[in-house]
């Protein structure tokens, strides 16, 4: 089990949560995390960079003088890519860079991303945000203070209309997310993850429930193999 502390407003730790290593995967898998780090950020690119070829470049087609007993080297159509103005060889042309990747191993990469931030120590727990009932910078921007957070942080909680998440809103080292939507990518670009234990509790809840019709699949494929073996 991982203790997680659980800070109040102050920044006092008040509480622990524990959260088993093994529904976020055990040990860190660098390698899975890399994988899922680097395919959504491909699938964040638009693939729409283009550039003119010849056949795309404005311009006559026409041999722009005889072949011989000018003198001058051989040429073609003014278009060509040794001209000026003319079409680019080898150009870029609009192509998907879009991957993918299997449900199990995307949950599990986000999972083993939060096993990360809590090996390193690097996750923070507030037990409540009842305090911030109307939005305030200076208020969260002491809060954070008081948490000792210097650098960037991803700020997941329940909604993103709440007073909390409008008073982080105008803070250029907090993003704000939804605590179901947190991700790789997410996690790996912020040094600290800062969530109420409500809605990190109920991500846990979620991960497990996630979980558990795996290991189900899983122990009937198993069995079934069992099965055939002993037939």
């Amino acid at each position: 089990m991982i203790d997680i502390p659980v800070y109040d407003i102050q920044g006092n730790q008040v509480d622990t949560l524990k959260v088993d290593e093994n529904l976020l995967g055990g040990t860190v898998k660098h390698g899975l995390l890399k994988q899922a780090y680097v395919r959504i950020h491909a699938n964040q690119r638009q693939g729409t960079a283009a550039t003119k070829n010849r056949a795309r470049t404005e311009g006559s087609t026409k041999k722009l003088y005889k072949q011989k007993h000018t003198g001058n080297a051989r040429r073609g159509s003014i278009r060509t890519n040794i001209m000026k103005g003319g079409g680019r060889a080898h150009g870029k042309v609009p192509h998907s860079w879009r991957q993918d990747m299997p449900t199990k191993m995307r949950r599990l990469a986000n999972r083993n991303a939060v096993l990360a931030k809590a090996v390193d120590s690097e996750i923070k727990i507030i037990d409540s945000l009842a305090t911030f009932d109307k939005p305030s910078t200076k208020a969260f921007s002491n809060f954070l203070a008081a948490l000792k957070i210097d650098r960037s942080v991803l700020f997941a909680l329940a909604s993103t209309l709440s007073p909390a998440a409008k008073s982080a809103a105008n803070l250029d080292q907090v993003t704000i997310t939804r605590i179901d939507q947190i991700n790789v990518f997410d996690l790996l670009n912020h040094r600290y993850l800062l969530a109420d234990k409500a809605s990190f509790q109920s991500w846990i809840d979620r991960a497990a429930q996630q979980l558990a019709p795996d290991t189900a699949s899983d122990q009937n494929t198993a069995q079934g193999t069992d099965q055939k073996e002993s037939v």
